[in-house]
């Protein structure tokens, strides 16, 4: 695979919200406002850069029964930087993300791509790849939390915009339908490019989660490619 695609899979392809629908948990509940879409997406790629870099490098000397535990305590290291970090510099922010930030953690972006991609890759590709991610997921949630926020609260960054928003865009039943829609648009967008999403749990990142029950050959294929 090139790097180039490896790079660009995330953006429409294999977006990971609108097309494997992973990590819809957060994405639902942070995009009330397009600051928080963007502090969201921000740390998740962070987090999917460093993870995925660290899992690919040491892949060959993580015994195959114990991966997933390793893998979640790398993922976690990686979430506390970030936690800290934000805590600090953006107070604002880590009050408005609550939760949200130190559960990426158990995100199913963070771990499906640690599961099907950086295991059995080296770690320039695996850094590629959890830049990609991190874009798509990051312009996803911006663009759901814009639409949420100008339509449902008449304000952009906290500039207002409308006088009387529809109110219900910023609710849970308006998230759900702005995502709706944005999930049907790229569709589309696939389909007219002709891009073929793979929904296989062993190629689309989920293998091994406990909520398909796949069982995943990661360690065994970890030096299949140097």
């Amino acid at each position: 695979m090139k790097k180039t695609e490896i790079l660009t899979n995330g953006l429409v392809k294999e977006n990971p919200v609108l097309r494997l629908v992973l990590g819809t948990c957060p994405t639902l509940a942070v995009t009330t406002a397009a600051m928080n879409g963007i502090g969201m997406g921000l740390a998740a790629t962070f987090v999917l850069i460093c993870s995925n870099v660290v899992i690919s490098a040491c892949r060959k000397i993580i015994p195959d029964k114990v991966h997933i535990p390793a893998f979640i305590t790398i993922i976690a290291g990686f979430v506390s930087v970030v936690q800290m970090l934000v805590k600090a510099y953006a107070p604002a922010l880590d009050s408005a993300l609550g939760v949200y930030l130190p559960l990426i953690v158990v995100n199913c972006i963070i771990l499906g791509r640690a599961e099907m991609f950086a295991c059995k890759n080296n770690v320039v590709d695996s850094a590629l790849d959890g830049l990609g991610m991190g874009i798509g997921f990051t312009l996803t949630l911006f663009v759901m939390a814009s639409i949420r926020e100008i339509l449902g609260a008449g304000t952009f960054f906290g500039i207002e915009l409308i006088k009387t928003p529809m109110a219900i865009l910023a609710s849970p039943p308006g998230g759900f339908f702005i995502f709706g829609i944005l999930m049907a648009v790229a569709v589309v967008l696939s389909n007219r490019a002709g891009l073929k999403t793979n929904t296989d749990p062993e190629k689309m990142g989920c293998a091994g989660c406990a909520g398909c029950g796949s069982d995943s050959s990661c360690a065994s294929e970890g030096g299949a490619e140097a």
